[in-house]
């Protein structure tokens, strides 16, 4: 199944926002970690965003899946970028 780099930015005008919403954005993440739908997930250390790893059949399922997002759903998430990844070596190729 292809996957898919969802990059979010963040702002500095939304850190109390997320900082109130995040136990429900990790319990959102968690269930798609246990389903497998997300591969990895994770904030980039300077706090301008994060990276969440999907796995799914097309890029449409992933925006569709970003929508019950509590994060996107407060309008915390300044942008989204989602890419489809082709890893060619390493954790993610199977071998």
């Amino acid at each position: 199944m292809p996957i898919f780099a969802v990059d979010y930015t963040y702002s500095d005008t939304t850190i109390e926002g997320r900082n109130e919403h995040r136990p429900a954005h990790r319990t959102w993440l968690g269930g798609l970690v246990e389903a497998g739908t997300i591969l990895s997930t994770g904030p980039y250390a300077d706090g301008s965003g994060a990276l969440i790893l999907f796995s799914g059949p097309d890029r449409d399922t992933i925006v569709e899946l970003q929508t019950h997002d509590p994060f996107a759903q407060a309008g915390l998430v300044e942008a989204v970028r989602i890419t489809e990844w082709s890893p060619v070596m390493g954790a993610f190729t199977g071998d």
